[in-house]
């Protein structure tokens, strides 16, 4: 290991740019679909030998010194963005003859602003270098306080995480309810550097025990909550939800009336099949994202069509575009929404989509960027607006969803407000824009952190998939995999919190990050002074 780290730490020129974007593209392995997360021990184990080697004249002012850090960071941010998120091309490609041109852009422009972050991170944590474990802390504090940063500047895009690479399975989700994804995160980064420490052998006893100690608690507490004491199983009185997946594809044109319609009756056939196995009848029937191709509330005979098929005591919960007017010589409002219905036909509730997609439902500086021809991949005049608040889904019935269209559910921050009074989270997305790639497996996976944060079960429907009825501990119920059509009926165990109190996960993120930067200052100002 020493040989190697020293082979690392001289690498310069082309060799040293080619390991650090490898080190970051590698590290994708531990992501859905493949779910390898030893995967991250390499990449990080690389960084920190390349951070040790990334260093400038010592008469350099203080950014020509951070400025090696920096670049070794950016092309590890790099290298991982591009391999974790090429497939955001794909949407693009949808259609091809206006969006083409900006191929690039999604495939190497986003990668290389997100790389960024990574670049900060790399350069704030050398400014805390040492030559033992205190630089394992420096990168993990200096890592949790930048993803944390990228979920929330110029609107957020918190996705890839990098501690979704130490949750691939229920085992090892259930440290989010404590700490949330980005405590995880944060640590995750220490327990995957610390194999590092062998190749300089500085505080390696010390680091190794403390990263092997950390991973065993993640385990552990995930065995714990999985092998304890359980949830009470559904009794006869527990409702029934179908989550109704029709598998449209996105080039498919919706340019005529029939074309609408047999999409619609699509869904309709689907939501009156006979349950299996001599089940049930579904209490709660769920549509996908914009599963509606019209604007509902102009077509009165669509709705007598859902009251027609639908039994008295059934309802529907279906994603489609609501439309305000806002009065005489004023453009109409489009809202991305999820409306209520119940058996006769009629609206009993509806909530907007809160935080939109820039350039998916609206341009960012739309007046200046129109001049240019930059447009929403999304037709809709004007784009989509954003709602002002999130409003609970209330069902006749009672029960309250929380609901979360598309990609808002992988924003930890967006878990707020009336949480604690909703029964589940609802979430219903059209993944169909992603294809076949590792898009709708990774936007899975991060939905089913958000159950395991909250203690709350989740209802969510794919258009393509993933279609899926997940309990607290996130483990999955029911559903249907990618590219599916059909529709599945479950039960949820308990409606509702089902791990007690909520932890406060954003005060415990803050208080490691506390931690750690104290380790790697304290270890930074001992290097100091031993070397003077």
């Amino acid at each position: 290991m020493e040989r190697l780290a020293d082979r690392v730490i001289l690498a310069w020129g082309v060799k040293r740019i080619a390991l650090a974007v490898f080190a970051g593209a590698v590290g994708v392995l531990a992501l859905p679909p493949f779910s390898f997360f030893a995967a991250m021990f390499v990449s990080f184990t690389i960084l920190v030998w390349l951070i040790d080697g990334s260093a400038a004249a010592p008469e350099s002012g203080l950014l020509k010194r951070l400025w090696p850090s920096f670049v070794t960071g950016w092309l590890f941010g790099f290298g991982y963005f591009v391999a974790g998120l090429w497939w955001l091309g794909h949407a693009l490609m949808i259609d091809a003859a206006a969006f083409a041109w900006a191929l690039p852009l999604a495939i190497l422009g986003l990668p290389a602003v997100l790389a960024v972050f990574y670049g900060i991170a790399a350069a704030l944590a050398r400014t805390m270098w040492s030559d033992g474990m205190g630089r394992i802390a420096a990168l993990a504090a200096s890592f949790g306080l930048l993803e944390w940063l990228r979920s929330v500047l110029f609107t957020g895009f918190p996705w890839n995480a990098v501690g979704y690479g130490i949750t691939p399975v229920p085992l090892m989700m259930q440290s989010a309810h404590v700490i949330g994804i980005m405590g995880i995160t944060s640590l995750s980064v220490f327990v995957f550097a610390a194999p590092a420490l062998l190749g300089t052998r500085q505080g390696a006893r010390l680091g190794l025990a403390l990263a092997a100690l950390l991973f065993a608690a993640h385990v552990g507490y995930g065995a714990l909550i999985l092998y304890g004491p359980q949830p009470a199983a559904p009794d006869a009185k527990s409702p029934v939800i179908r989550l109704v997946q029709p598998m449209i594809e996105q080039t498919a044109k919706m340019d005529t009336d029939a074309d609408r319609a047999a999409i619609f009756e699509k869904h309709l056939k689907l939501s009156v099949e006979p349950p299996k196995d001599g089940g049930r009848k579904p209490d709660i029937i769920v549509w996908p994202e914009t599963a509606v191709p019209f604007i509902l509330t102009d077509n009165q005979d669509a709705l007598t069509r859902i009251a027609e098929t639908l039994d008295d005591n059934q309802i529907l919960i279906a994603g489609a575009v609501r439309v305000e007017d806002m009065g005489p010589g004023n453009p109409p409002r489009y809202y991305n929404s999820i409306y209520v219905i119940d058996g006769r036909g009629q609206i009993a509730g509806a909530a907007d989509k809160v935080h939109l997609v820039p350039f998916g439902e609206y341009v960012p500086f739309e007046s200046i960027l129109d001049d240019f021809g930059i447009q929403n991949v999304v037709e809709m005049p004007g784009g989509f607006s954003p709602a002002a608040t999130r409003q609970l889904l209330t069902l006749p019935s009672g029960i309250k969803f929380y609901p979360l269209v598309c990609y808002e559910i992988i924003f930890p921050d967006e878990m707020t407000g009336d949480l604690g009074a909703a029964n589940a989270i609802l979430n219903v997305t059209n993944d169909a824009w992603f294809g076949t790639t590792p898009g709708p497996y990774q936007h899975f996976q991060q939905a089913r952190l958000r159950a395991v944060e909250t203690g709350l079960p989740l209802i969510r429907n794919g258009n393509s998939g993933i279609s899926a009825i997940v309990n607290a501990r996130g483990e999955i119920i029911a559903g249907l995999g990618l590219n599916e059509t059909g529709f599945v009926d479950a039960t949820i165990e308990s409606f509702g919190a089902q791990r007690g109190p909520g932890h406060p996960r954003q005060t415990y993120f803050w208080l490691l990050q506390i931690l750690l930067f104290v380790i790697a200052l304290a270890s930074r100002f001992g290097f100091v002074f031993k070397q003077n």
